[in-house]
């Protein structure tokens, strides 16, 4: 969409209303005609904002920025062109966007490939992180997920860490000297059973066995309300290796305020702790439409610490 367009859509919209009311379980309405800027690097996702941005996807960016979001991120990106990895990653730059992970790997879910010490698995793996170096600097990304994949239930559990630890070890000689960070991200078993990864504790391990600053924990606090809990302690006690954060609620794992989990309060310790990473909003809308995207830049204004 031009700029000119745009704008004047955001004018009209009810959305560019300073007197929009708005609320998401009770939260007070937070959103400004001018969209002021998070205080928390939240980082929405194509999709999220279609309703109101169209299928565009530079147009879906200018909007999250519009609406004060300073991040982004995109789990799909190596599936993107190369030219348009190279659009999004220059109108991110032109915005300053910081541009968030996106999963550079195929994630084996339902048979070991890095827990096995399998060579050939290995090298496919390993082959991907090299690809994706290309893929960071066209879309100017920083870090990228890695999911170690499913669990080999005929190894004992220390040979198979030994034999992650052995892949990241390889993979973070590659990302280092670009500067680049994967994250791995323990994922819960309720929604992904039989993964080799799961909880904070077991990430911050192989982290400080790997001890490299190309490898460091996404802390999904979705994943690890399901998990574990004891989120904010959980969060505390690896605080050193974390680099990234994923936001959903539970259940449903929508936009914060339709679960249980008190957002606002974690954030709260985040945003005190000093982190000026990216939290990535890989979650759905609880509402479809336009309503259902007004509801979560509405959730966010009321979470976002003041």
């Amino acid at each position: 969409m031009p700029e000119m367009k745009r704008r004047t859509f955001l004018q009209t919209t009810p959305l560019g209303l300073a007197g929009l009311s708005l609320s998401t379980a009770g939260a007070p309405n937070k959103l400004s005609e001018k969209g002021d800027t998070f205080q928390l690097n939240f980082a929405p996702h194509l999709g999220m904002f279609k309703a109101h941005a169209g299928a565009d996807p530079l147009d879906q960016i200018r909007f999250m920025y519009d609406q004060g979001f300073r991040a982004f991120e995109d789990n799909g990106m190596p599936n993107r062109t190369p030219d348009l990895q190279q659009q999004m990653g220059d109108l991110l730059e032109r915005l300053g966007m910081q541009m968030g992970v996106f999963v550079p790997h195929k994630i084996y879910w339902n048979e070991p490939n890095l827990a096995n010490g399998d060579a050939d698995k290995r090298a496919e793996f390993l082959e991907y992180i090299r690809q994706s170096v290309e893929i960071a600097k066209r879309c100017r990304a920083k870090w990228m997920t890695v999911v170690p994949g499913h669990l080999d239930l005929r190894q004992d559990m220390g040979y198979q860490t030994a034999h992650v630890v052995e892949s990241l070890r390889r993979a973070a000689e590659i990302l280092e000297p670009h500067g680049l960070v994967m994250v791995l991200e323990p994922l819960n078993f309720q929604d992904h059973p039989g993964l080799f990864l799961s909880k904070a504790a077991q990430a911050y391990q192989i982290c400080r066995a790997v001890n490299s600053p190309s490898c460091k924990i996404l802390f999904d606090i979705y994943h690890q309300q399901i998990t574990e809990g004891n989120l904010l302690p959980n969060i505390e006690a690896c605080w050193d290796e974390i680099a990234y954060f994923q936001i959903g609620d539970n259940p449903g794992r929508n936009e914060p305020t339709t679960g249980e989990i008190n957002y606002a309060n974690i954030f709260k310790y985040i945003h005190q702790r000093g982190f000026n990473g990216v939290l990535g909003m890989e979650h759905g809308n609880a509402q479809d439409g336009k309503a259902g995207e007004l509801a979560v830049i509405s959730a966010y204004r009321s979470v976002d610490p003041t």
